[in-house]
Parts: structure tokens; C-alpha cells; sequence
């Protein structure tokens, strides 16, 4: 498609946007309306939503309008399974700059279509405006098929630790990008495009997992989260948390301890939970650590002490890497 967004026009742009869409048996009425229509036999409704601003989310030179796409859909789906539910629609706002290339929408559209297919969910409606920068803003819908919302309150002394899905992946792969590189690829990709494991958010729910949350904002700071709400202490084995050696190699180039993306890298999406200590998991489960009374000490804790490296992400600081 050749032109830009402002060549093309609003309702172009909408034309275009739609037709590249996929829909699911939930959806029962979808974009073209004044508003979708999207099944809950649950009969309630679980919603999420956030903002990708360019820039500060996400670069142009470093992810394509594919991977943009990719991961504002995952890191909203993301929070969708973390509450035990099952996605089932996503919502955009989008502004862009009338001088941006028309495919640059459109393959965005493709990659939020093709990460929902992953989910299980489909893209149902949105807006696009006009604006000096690129904003992505998400709301994800999902169905807790008649089973309780897992909340950051429940954990409880004497609860296992355990965590699906990547760790560092993504803070590794912004390191790798930080400094002019794009390689080791799957570090990269990670970083481009998180995979979060949403089958598990449900299947733990199912497990009886007491809390949950998705690593978004980094394991210490999500546990923390979990802690908090929970008024519990987490101690978190770091010898249970198994590092790639690729990883350990990159480490190494740039100057950084692994563990500290491990621990408090941001935008994997791995799910975190707490179980009951005699709930059998899957494999794909991995137990990193335990949950304790409240102490003294800070609420999250590594082989029993305080983490005193900064990290972990912060809408209004920094990211470190």
C-alpha cells in the first residue's frame, strides 16, 4: 500500500485496518458499528488496558510495525491470563501523524491480529486519531469461565513460589539492541515480541493458585506487588532460576550480572504465582521460591536478604539494562 495515513484519510484508514481482520465465535458484533458485542457467558468481564507511546515503549529502528503490534497485544492479553481468565477480545486506540507511511497502521493491525489468534482472542473495534507522535493504546477483554479471579491478595505463609515462561529475555535483548547490536536473535526477538504463556493463567486458576501476577514491571517488583497486597514476605532462591548460557554470554560482553535481568527485567510477561505447598504442577511450572510471615527485613527477599541493585521497570524513571 503506497501513501501515507493522511493521504489515505480516517475512513481509508479504518477500511484498511478492518479488512485485515480475523474474528472468533465470541465476537458477535465486530468492528463497523458503534460499539462490538463480545460474549461473556460468565457473565462477568475481565479488563485491561495500556499504552505503547513511541519513543518511550517502543523505536522504529529497533522493532518493526509488526512487532509493535505483536507486543502491545501480548503485554495486555498478558495481564488478561494472569487473573486466571481466558482472553477473549482487544480494543485500539491509535494515533498517529498524518506524514507516517500507510503501511506502518496496517502491518501494526496484522501483528495485534496474529498475537490475539495466539490468544485465542480477536481484535473487535477501536479509534484512530490524528496526533504529532505514534501512541498504541490496548483494552483487553476476557471471560473467567466460571472460575474466580486470581488476585495479587491471596498468597499465603507456607505457599510455593513457581514461574512459567521467560526471564531477562527481554532486558537482555534491550541491552543487545542499547548497544548497536542485533544478536544473539532470540534475546532481540524477546524483546520485540514477549511470548506470554497465557494458557497458564487459567490452568493455574484451575490448580488453585492463591495469587498471580504477569512479569511485566520485573519478578522482584511484580512479587512485590503480590506481597504487598498479600501483607506476606517472598523469598525468592535465585539457585532455582536456571540462567542460558547465551545469556551468561551476553553478560559478560556488556558488563552485567545476568541475575539482575532475571530479577528485575521488565516485559517477558512470565506468569508468577503462588500455590498451596501440596499442589502438584506441571513442568512447565518451575518453583523458585517460598512465601513467609511478614518480617522486618523488605517484603521481597533473594537467598534471604535484601536486593540492593535498582531495577525493574518504571513508567516515570528508567529502565535499567
Amino acid at each position: 500500500m503506497k501513501g501515507t495515513v493522511g493521504e489515505l484519510g480516517e475512513f481509508g484508514l479504518i477500511k484498511e485496518l478492518t479488512s485485515r481482520l480475523t474474528t472468533t465465535p465470541a465476537v458477535r458484533v465486530g468492528p463497523g458499528d458503534d460499539a462490538a458485542v463480545v460474549a461473556a457467558p460468565d457473565r462477568r468481564v475481565v479488563a485491561s488496558t495500556d499504552i505503547l507511546l513511541e519513543g518511550r515503549h517502543f523505536r522504529r529502528d529497533w522493532s518493526t510495525a509488526y512487532d509493535v503490534g505483536r507486543k502491545a497485544a501480548a503485554q495486555n492479553l498478558a495481564d488478561i491470563a494472569a487473573m486466571g481468565a481466558v482472553p477473549t477480545a482487544l480494543l485500539l486506540g491509535l494515533v498517529v501523524p498524518a506524514e507516517l507511511p500507510a503501511t506502518w497502521p496496517s502491518e501494526l493491525m496484522d501483528g495485534l491480529r496474529d498475537e490475539c489468534q495466539v490468544a485465542g482472542a480477536a481484535v473487535v473495534g477501536g479509534d484512530v486519531v490524528r496526533g504529532d507522535t505514534i501512541m498504541v493504546s490496548i483494552t483487553a477483554l476476557g471471560d473467567l469461565r466460571n472460575h474466580e479471579p486470581v488476585t495479587r491478595a491471596g498468597a499465603q505463609p507456607g505457599d510455593v513460589v513457581a514461574v512459567t515462561g521467560w526471564l531477562g529475555w527481554s532486558a537482555a535483548g534491550h541491552a543487545v539492541l542499547s548497544r548497536g547490536f542485533r544478536s544473539p536473535r532470540a534475546f532481540v526477538e524477546a524483546h520485540r515480541r514477549p511470548e506470554p504463556p497465557y494458557h497458564a493463567g487459567p490452568a493455574a486458576a484451575g490448580l488453585g493458585a492463591t495469587a498471580m501476577c504477569d512479569v511485566s514491571d520485573g519478578l522482584i517488583a511484580d512479587l512485590g506487588h503480590i506481597a504487598e497486597a498479600s501483607k506476606v514476605r517472598i523469598d525468592v532462591r535465585s539457585g532455582a532460576i536456571d540462567i542460558p548460557t547465551q545469556m551468561n554470554d551476553i553478560g559478560q560482553a556488556v558488563g552485567v550480572d545476568p541475575m539482575q535481568w532475571v530479577l528485575t527485567g521488565g516485559e517477558d510477561h512470565a506468569i508468577v504465582a503462588t500455590f498451596p505447598p501440596d499442589v502438584k504442577l506441571p513442568a512447565r511450572w518451575k518453583v523458585i521460591g517460598e512465601v513467609l510471615n511478614p518480617s522486618a527485613l523488605p517484603q521481597v527477599t533473594v537467598d534471604g536478604a535484601p536486593w540492593t541493585s535498582k531495577g525493574g521497570w518504571d513508567h516515570f524513571g528508567t529502565l535499567e539494562s
